[in-house]
């Protein structure tokens, strides 16, 4: 048996104001291909389908779209979804007895009957040659809800969430395996795994009870592969069956140099084997310059560089991230820097100005910090600099966030 899993594909998502949408029609025909090129029996998407908790009805129409899309070019596929933190749970579901005539099954939501796990919406048995060769265990994002006994009124030292997530995953790993027998099972799940990579600005992170990693071994054993979702960069963790496939393409300037794509996994005599087949991004994302700042006054030149067809539509035009040294106003550099990227048809990511802190603040010593130019973090400057105080001081700190807080 052959799987595609992937994850993360935020549909829906802007950039600093420019929509994706194009680039998601360009990933998903590129998927369409690797799903019949592979011969995929099975196509398991690992939470995060949406951006937002309130897709639009042109995001919802994409989805659709794709995943009749993927029917019609490999007839034989089945889809299994499961939610994710960002994805309305319950809108999700919701066109679930229509999508089943797709041999699309979606689950957002763990439910329970007379206090046990529905297991029966959970457990899904895929066939190959006429006989199941394998079982999904389509778990989505689990909330505070779902952990039965959860408490964080325990003195033990352990996190009560990792106790409860471990007991839950072994609660509907046991029931699953009751049923699945000597055939292999395939999680899914939607968190994130301690020792797994973050995309800073992309990812949002899952707090339950201050904690938001779970080990990797809250996963039994018997579980031949999980299909986890959240964390955006293609990394596999533990023993090697626990793997997240990555997002579709950079949704941040902290994801321009992972290699996108899926991941394919073959199910032979029971074991899971698996590999990254890349897919390369639908439009140039990248950072100006690509390792450290420059003037205003050399923007241009690296602007020119890059390959722009001015014929191409704008969704597909390069999206660029620009590194500035504060040779003047935050506002003047950032404003020049946007009108100039828009002069030659680019996409601006963002534009990010870094400064030298006086060496007087420092106790004489030259200090690099590097600082998001938005309103509050100018005032806050203005007022270190009025009282002589440096910004680093605990008081401003809490000013800082009662700024950003109000």
């Amino acid at each position: 048996m052959r799987i595609i899993h992937t994850a993360d594909w935020h549909l829906g998502h802007s950039l600093n104001g420019w929509s994706r949408e194009l680039e998601h029609e360009v990933f998903f025909t590129r998927l369409a291909d690797l799903i019949v090129e592979q011969q995929a029996d099975l196509l398991v998407v690992a939470g995060d389908v949406f951006d937002s908790s309130n897709p639009s009805g042109e995001t919802q129409e994409l989805f659709y779209r794709t995943l009749a899309r993927f029917k019609q070019r490999r007839p034989g596929l089945v889809t299994v979804i499961s939610g994710g933190n960002h994805d309305p749970a319950l809108r999700l579901e919701a066109p679930s007895p229509v999508l089943k005539a797709l041999d699309v099954h979606v689950v957002g939501t763990v439910k329970r009957r007379n206090g046990e796990i529905d297991m029966s919406r959970l457990l899904l048995p895929v066939t190959a040659s006429g006989e199941v060769a394998l079982y999904v265990l389509a778990i989505p994002f689990l909330r505070a809800s779902d952990l039965i006994g959860l408490s964080f009124g325990d003195t033990d030292e352990q996190s009560p969430v990792v106790r409860s997530a471990r007991a839950f995953f072994e609660e509907v790993t046991g029931k699953a395996r009751e049923v699945a027998g000597d055939v292999p099972i395939l999680a899914t799940a939607h968190l994130h795994c301690a020792g797994g990579l973050e995309s800073e600005g992309a990812e949002r992170r899952i707090l339950i009870g201050g904690s938001h990693a779970l080990p990797v071994d809250v996963f039994p054993d018997s579980l031949a592969y999980v299909a986890l979702g959240h964390l955006h960069g293609q990394q596999t963790l533990g023993d090697g069956r626990v793997r997240y496939s990555g997002s579709c393409f950079p949704l941040s300037a902290s994801e321009i140099n992972y290699a996108h794509g899926v991941t394919l996994i073959e199910i032979t005599d029971g074991r899971a084997s698996h590999r990254h087949l890349a897919i390369a991004h639908p439009a140039n994302v990248q950072r100006v310059p690509r390792s450290g700042q420059i003037a205003l006054a050399d923007l241009a030149v690296h602007l020119d560089a890059i390959d722009v067809d001015g014929d191409g539509p704008m969704g597909l035009r390069p999206i660029v991230y620009v590194e500035l040294e504060a040779t003047d106003a935050a506002a003047v550099l950032m404003s020049d820097a946007a009108r100039m990227v828009a002069e030659r048809g680019l996409r601006l990511g963002g534009v990010r100005v870094h400064r030298t802190a006086p060496a007087a603040r420092t106790g004489g010593q030259p200090m690099a910090s590097l600082r998001q130019t938005t309103p509050e973090q100018l005032f806050v400057d203005a007022y270190s600099a009025k009282n002589d105080v440096a910004p680093e001081e605990r008081h401003l700190s809490a000013f800082r966030d009662i700024l950003v807080e109000g």
